[in-house]
């Protein structure tokens, strides 16, 4: 068996956008949860609401992109 760079780039990449995605995707089903609620509960509100949940909803996708950013790099900056 023989150790290749690219192989471990890939496997690298891969965990790096996997488990750089695992927090992101609790974060907006969380989110989503609670402002299902909020609205449920006070549906004179729904419009603050919604625009506070895309809000919060484009910083925690701004982590994911992170993370599809780190794996980006490890595919394809090599090292001299």
């Amino acid at each position: 068996m023989e150790f290749s760079v690219e192989a471990a780039r890939a496997i690298a990449a891969g965990l790096a956008m996997g488990l750089g995605a695992i927090g992101p995707g609790l974060g907006i089903g969380i989110l989503g949860f609670g402002a299902m609620q909020a609205i449920g509960r006070n549906p004179e509100a729904a419009n603050l609401v919604q625009t506070n949940m895309i809000l919060v909803i484009a910083f925690t996708e701004a982590i994911a992109i992170y993370a599809l950013v780190v794996a980006l790099v490890i595919l394809f900056v090599g090292v001299a």
